[in-house]
This record gives C-alpha cells, sequence and structure tokens, in this order.
C-alpha cells in the first residue's frame, strides 16, 4: 500500500487497483473517459459500445473492492453512458444517495439540437447506513435565501447545504495566472458582484444561466427578480467543485483515490486539504505533469479559485447594470411623478445603443484574441509585447472603440466572466524558479515603486497600460539588465500568484536568528567570496536605532553569491541608494543560506519580512502585517 500512497502511478488503473488490497481506500472520484472521440495521447476514446461498458464495469468492480465498507464513490461522466453506468454501478453493489448536475456553458455551440451545458455527478456509497457525509461543518455550507435576500431572523445561522445543481467556475487553465480585481476601474463591462463566484444562491439569480436552448432548464417559481451572472463550461473540474466533494465526504488523513488522474487536480485538492491520495494514469506524460504539479503544493494550501462563501457572501442585489440608463418616471398631467418606471422612445433607443455598442466590442475583442493568441492564455498576450502588438492591431482593424489600455481590461473582464472559455489555450507559459532567479528581484522592486509612485494601482494595470508596462520594464532592466519585457513582467505575475502561500508558509517557519545577525558589513566593501552559491536569504539595511535605521530589501535567491555580486555592482548600488535616499556606504548585507526546495520559494523571504515589519522596496503581498 505504502508504494502507492501520495503518489501517481503511471498503467492501467484495472491492473493497479486489483493489486492494491481491498477496503484500503475511504474516497474516490473517478472522470473517466467518455467514449466520445476525445483527443487522448495514448488512449482511444472512441470504441464499441458494448466494448466501453464492458470496460467500465470492469473499473467500478475495482473501484468498489478497493473502498471501505463506509466508503464513497463519486463518478463524472457524460449523457452517453450516464443511464447505463448509473445502473451497472448499482448491481455492482453501490447505493447512489444523489445525482449532482453541475452547470456550466460556453461548451460547443449547437445549431440542430440544444446545447450542452452540464455534467453528471453521480453520488454512491457501498453502505447506504454507514458513510461519511460531514454535513454540519460550515465550510460545506452556503448561505440561506431567507437570510441573504429576505434579512429573516429565522434563519439558520449555519446556512444549508448547497441544492444538487452546481454552478461552480471553471478552473483557469493550467500554468495561467488570474489577474487582481481592481473595483476602481470604470469600465463598460461590469464586474461580477459576486468576487468569489463558486456558487449561486438560487437559479433565478442568473441572467444568462439555463437559456432556452441549453439542456438544462429551470422553470422558476413567481418571486423577486435576481440577477447574477454566468460563464462556466466542462472541459476540466475545477479545484472548488472537488474541494466540495472531498471536504463533505472525507476526514484529514484518509486516503483518496483517483483512477483516472489526468492532470492531477483530484490529487492537488486532496493533498491541500490534509488528505492522502492515491492516482493512476496510462499518459506517462500526464504523470510527468502531475507529478510535477503535485511537488509544488503543500499541505494547507489554497484551492485554486475562490472559497465557498458563507456568512461573508454578499447579499442579492436589485440594480441597473453599468452604463445602462436609469429608469424613467411617468410624468401624469397634474406634474406628479407615479411610482411605475417607464422608458421614453428616445430612452429605449439609447439603451439599444449601448448595448449593441457592448456585444460589437466584446464580439470584436473575441475575434482578435482568438486570431493572435497563439494557443497561450490571456496573461501572456497582455504580457508579451509581440503578441500584444497583434491584438491592439487586430482591435484597430475592427473598428473597436477605445485603446489598447481599455482592450487589454475588457479582455480580463471577458476572461474574468467566463466569455473566453471556449477559445482552447494550448500553449503553456512556464518560468520556472531557476530561470527567473537571476531577475525576478528586479521585477518585484520595480512593482513596488511603481505602485507607491501612484502610477498605477495594481499589476493588471500595469501591464493593460503599455506606457506603464514600459516604465516597469525600464526599472527593472536598471537593477537587473539583460531580460527580455517578457520575463520581468511575467516575474511579476509569479510573484503575484505566490504570494498568498508564501506568506502562509512563512508563518510557520522559524528564522535562524542567531547565524544571521552575527555578519552585518557595508555591502561597497564585501568580500564576494564570503557568499556561497546556494540558496538563501539576506536582508539590505541602513543599521541604526529607532528612525536612524531603514530595511531596504529582504531577498530569497538560488544562489546568494550571483544575487549578492549584482546588488554590490556600481549600478546596483546606484539603484539602491538612489530609490532609497541613502549614499552607497550606509547600505549593509546580512545574508544566510537555506536548505529548502523550489516549493517553497519566498516562503523565507516572506519569513524575513514579516521578522523585518516590512522594507522600502519588496512586495508588500509578501509579509504578515
Amino acid at each position: 500500500m505504502d508504494e502507492y500512497l501520495n503518489a501517481i502511478q503511471q498503467g492501467d488503473c484495472i491492473k493497479r487497483m486489483d493489486s492494491m488490497p481491498e477496503g484500503s481506500v475511504d474516497l474516490a472520484f473517478a472522470d473517466p473517459p467518455f467514449n466520445i472521440g476525445y483527443d487522448y495521447d495514448v488512449y482511444q476514446d472512441s470504441v464499441e459500445s458494448q466494448r466501453y461498458l464492458d470496460w467500465s464495469r470492469q473499473w467500478i468492480a475495482a473501484v468498489h473492492r478497493v473502498l471501505k465498507p463506509d466508503g464513497t464513490f463519486w463518478l463524472a461522466i457524460g449523457d452517453e453512458y450516464a443511464a447505463e453506468l448509473k445502473v451497472a454501478s448499482g448491481e455492482l453493489g453501490f447505493t447512489c444517495r444523489s445525482w449532482v448536475i453541475w452547470y456550466y456553458t460556453f461548451g460547443v455551440n449547437c445549431k440542430n439540437k440544444f446545447t450542452r451545458s452540464h455534467a453528471h455527478l453521480f453520488y454512491f456509497v457501498k453502505d447506504p447506513a454507514n458513510f461519511t457525509f460531514r454535513n454540519d461543518d460550515l465550510e460545506n455550507r452556503v448561505p440561506s435565501a431567507r437570510e441573504l435576500v429576505y434579512n429573516d431572523r429565522r434563519a439558520n445561522p449555519k446556512g444549508r447545504l448547497p441544492d444538487d445543481t452546481w454552478i461552480i467556475r471553471p478552473a483557469d487553465a493550467s500554468g495561467e495566472i488570474t489577474p487582481d480585481d481592481d473595483a476602481s476601474w470604470r469600465l463598460a463591462i461590469a464586474p461580477p458582484a459576486d468576487h468569489a463566484r463558486t456558487f449561486t444562491l438560487r437559479p433565478q439569480d442568473l441572467d444568462q444561466c439555463f437559456q432556452p436552448d441549453e439542456d438544462t432548464w429551470y422553470f422558476p417559481r413567481v418571486a423577486g427578480t435576481f440577477k447574477e451572472r454566468a460563464g462556466f463550461h466542462g472541459c476540466q473540474m475545477p479545484e472548488q467543485l472537488l474541494g466540495r466533494i472531498i471536504r463533505c465526504c472525507s476526514h484529514e488523513g484518509e486516503t483518496v483515490l483517483d483512477p483516472f488522474s489526468g492532470s492531477a487536480t483530484t490529487l492537488a485538492v486532496a493533498k491541500k486539504l490534509r488528505r492522502n491520495y492515491i492516482g493512476f494514469e496510462l499518459s506517462p506524460d500526464y504523470v510527468s505533469y502531475g507529478r510535477e504539479r503535485l511537488a509544488g503544493i503543500r499541505v494547507g494550501d489554497r484551492l485554486d479559485g475562490s472559497p465557498e462563501p458563507t456568512k461573508s457572501a454578499p447579499a442579492t442585489k436589485a440594480g441597473r447594470k453599468l452604463g445602462s440608463p436609469p429608469p424613467k418616471r411617468k410624468v401624469a398631467a397634474d406634474g406628479s411623478r407615479s411610482g411605475k418606471s417607464v422608458l421614453t422612445q428616445f430612452d429605449h433607443a439609447e439603451e439599444l445603443a449601448l448595448t449593441r455598442q457592448q456585444v460589437l466590442t466584446e464580439r470584436g475583442l473575441l475575434e482578435a484574441f482568438q486570431a493572435e493568441h497563439q494557443g497561450y492564455s490571456v496573461d501572456r498576450l497582455v504580457a508579451d509585447p509581440e503578441l500584444n502588438a497583434g491584438f491592439v492591431s487586430r482591435c484597430q482593424q475592427l473598428g473597436l472603440v477605445g485603446d489598447a489600455r481599455s482592450w487589454n481590461a475588457l479582455l480580463f473582464r471577458l476572461r474574468k466572466a467566463g466569455k473566453l472559455a471556449h477559445i482552447e489555450t494550448v500553449r503553456r507559459t512556464s518560468f520556472e524558479w531557476a530561470d527567473c532567479d537571476a531577475y525576478f528581484f528586479a521585477s518585484e522592486i520595480a512593482l513596488r515603486l511603481m505602485l507607491d509612485g501612484r502610477q498605477a494601482n495594481s499589476l493588471d494595470e500595469i501591464l493593460c497600460d503599455p506606457a506603464l508596462a514600459m516604465e516597469f520594464d525600464e526599472i527593472a532592466h536598471r537593477f537587473a539588465p539583460g531580460f527580455s519585457p517578457l520575463e520581468y513582467r511575467w516575474a511579476a505575475l509569479k510573484l503575484r500568484k505566490e504570494a498568498n502561500n508564501a506568506r502562509t508558509r512563512g508563518a510557520q517557519l522559524k528564522f535562524p536568528k542567531s547565524r544571521f545577525e552575527r555578519d552585518r558589513e557595508p555591502l561597497v566593501s564585501w568580500d564576494i567570496e564570503k557568499a556561497p552559491d546556494e540558496h538563501g536569504v539576506y536582508l539590505l539595511a541602513v543599521p541604526g536605532a529607532g528612525r536612524a535605521g531603514k530595511t531596504l530589501y529582504a531577498g530569497e535567491t538560488l544562489n546568494l553569491r550571483e544575487r549578492l555580486s549584482n546588488h554590490r555592482s556600481a549600478d546596483g548600488l546606484k539603484e539602491l541608494s538612489t530609490h532609497c535616499s541613502v549614499s552607497v556606504e550606509e547600505i549593509h548585507v546580512q545574508s544566510v543560506s537555506i536548505q529548502s526546495a523550489n516549493a517553497t520559494m519566498l516562503a523565507w523571504q516572506s519569513c524575513l519580512l514579516t521578522r523585518s515589519k516590512g522594507t522600502k522596496l519588496n512586495y508588500a503581498e509578501l509579509w504578515a502585517r
């Protein structure tokens, strides 16, 4: 059993499960091939129907054997074989407790039939009288309409369990980075009111879901009008969806099995939620990618996407959309205003014009992105000067209203609303720590200086505005010359993405204070041979008591000698002294080697930042204030 635990094994899942001890798994989640002709690299997803069903019975039986008597089995499947596999699972000894529908949209549009917009999630148990279902845990509950909408004192303060139709945003494509949300931008497309976007209180809270041309229909009871937004699709399972299943149906320390590991999302969520995990995968490439993904995760890391909101969820709000005209009240003959709202002919025409402009702009942006993204993500297209130049040129050719900054910003908004989900990202952008170590600190300093200088309020503002992005590149170049704009910018995105995990990991570390404080000396006269060619952290500061002392920068690097040599160079010292308003001779250095792995990069830096109570040049989100 130990050889399988907390690992992905390459090979046939039936043979692998048959070699496992009976009754050794608490929870199994399977998202098998659907037999619909999907292009896998080593598996033929189009076989004769009876052959597929026979194979399905074999692996489901293997799952049943390895589950404990109180074990749980979740099965994700498409329409084609949902009924057959539900029946087969029952015949093999499982009892179905729930048939959950995960609603999504932006699938392949169908002209001659209803567009598919859901996936089936069967919730089975081995023993209907003995199973794990953590229904009282607050993290597994959502607010009720009675509490959020009607402010009814009779509402259960613990909330309620979710319905069995789940509307959850899809996980971001592998390797991609979600931009931050700056509510101060006043754009034509309003950001969603619910930042989490991981649940919808009621189906009637949606204004784009459950459309007449989709195969999930909803007929609501007559009630108030509540509006939200849609934008989901079923290409991959979101971490939040797997989080709900794993939290509800297993306890910490128990074992979760995924016989079709794929990109290892089930295993990643299990590891983050402090469960043991076992994965099987036929493709060697997927195994390699899954192992790499798991190596970068630590127990307790946040799930991708926002957590399920409970008490902090915003109430449903009625109101007009950003950019729409206010309703007009009817004026009676005596000049009084009635309570009814009507639109004049002029108002109606204006509303149609605004709607048409927004629709055309959205369509143009979608067309430009699809034509120019070359298989990369939105983040890459905006951050890469060459790709972005092609996108901006295409928008100009299409005659869209706006400029480069607004088009880039609107593209981010469309992505956050789920309206780019149907455009596949097939090429990853990945800069490993070893690739960016030589200039990572320069990107961090450039970002801090621009945010402090009020040139921008967020990294997104910098990247969306070509002039600000060039200014960012110039600052980073002065601290670490010789790298491309894409490298500087992607390092900043990597920094923002990793900051939260670094802060939580860093809070668990104990800093070697005694080793660190005995090596303080002026950087200008520092002996380069004193620093080892290895992973470590360092502090640049101006010594002194009280206000006389200044902490300038706390860094972490894979090679202390190379990094401190950069700071010690004439240009490096000049930039530090200029931006920190100190003389070259005042800057002192302290450093210490750290035995650590790439997965904990920035955690020691965050630990040092917290101990130093912040610095002038570090990214503020790295330290716990």
